[in-house]
């Protein structure tokens, strides 16, 4: 079972190179949390960017939610990325036919396949929204997730289409390397997706809008999930982004070593 083995060894098993460095990413960094970096101004984001970059194995961004974004935010964002070595995650959540998500992540005002390591997919279009994304970021090394799970109340996105989700993650396992999701599920003989779960709190379980927050332990040690992602838990008012961030890395990072030692 994939969720015993520790990221090294995993590394050592995906096809996919960005999947493959991410891996090797977190156990070099010791750190499996990701930072929701939801903000609405370019300063802000760069900001909490450098602030927590030095805790984190991924940055989660929503790109079309900055108001003055421009192509030096991508070069600002890319040179963090190095800077202190974390992988960048547009959390597009593409959902329309096949041409058309190329399109969206290969051109456009974004481009996000020309500096996102790692973007994501609803599967209620079918197979077609898998093709079109993976013709575009299979040629430069990117890879996706695809949202089997979602973390707010009321949630359709569970059942049958979440085993659909699977069936397509498995036909597709070159470019899918992983779910957003709430458990770990699929660990047939063969299998060994990364999970990332957003919705993961320490100090609350919900914010009274429909959103609900996990301990870090009960998601990771619990649940063999792989990444944490925190947003508000990290940066909302009068925290401090390095101080929590650096917080959550410990906790994320001892259910780890937690789970690898069952």
């Amino acid at each position: 079972m994939s969720a015993q083995k520790s990221y090294l060894e995993r590394s050592k098993l995906h096809s996919n190179p960005t999947a493959k460095a991410f891996l090797e990413l977190m156990e070099r960094k010791k750190s499996n949390l990701s930072v929701a970096a939801d903000l609405t101004t370019k300063a802000g984001l760069i900001e909490l960017a450098d602030k927590v970059g030095p805790y984190i194995c991924l940055l989660k961004t929503h790109i079309d939610v900055v108001e003055d974004f421009d192509q030096d935010l991508v070069d600002q964002l890319t040179a963090l990325a190095k800077k202190h070595d974390f992988m960048i995650f547009e959390d597009r959540k593409f959902a329309d036919i096949g041409n058309t998500v190329k399109l969206q992540y290969s051109s456009g005002v974004y481009k996000i396949a020309s500096w996102s390591h790692i973007t994501n997919a609803h599967m209620v279009p079918g197979e077609g929204i898998i093709q079109g994304l993976r013709e575009v970021g299979l040629p430069l090394n990117r890879c996706m997730l695809l949202l089997a799970e979602m973390s707010s109340a009321g949630t359709l996105a569970k059942g049958d289409y979440t085993e659909t989700t699977v069936q397509m993650a498995r036909k597709y396992k070159d470019f899918v390397v992983g779910f957003i999701a709430m458990k770990r599920y699929a660990d047939q003989e063969g299998d060994d997706f990364i999970y990332m779960t957003p919705g993961v709190g320490l100090d609350q379980t919900s914010d009274g809008l429909g959103q609900q927050w996990k301990q870090p332990r009960e998601v990771v040690y619990d649940q063999g999930c792989d990444v944490i992602i925190v947003g508000r838990g990290i940066y909302g008012k009068g925290r401090d982004p390095a101080f929590e961030a650096k917080r959550y890395q410990e906790a994320g990072w001892n259910a780890y070593l937690e789970r690898i030692a069952k």
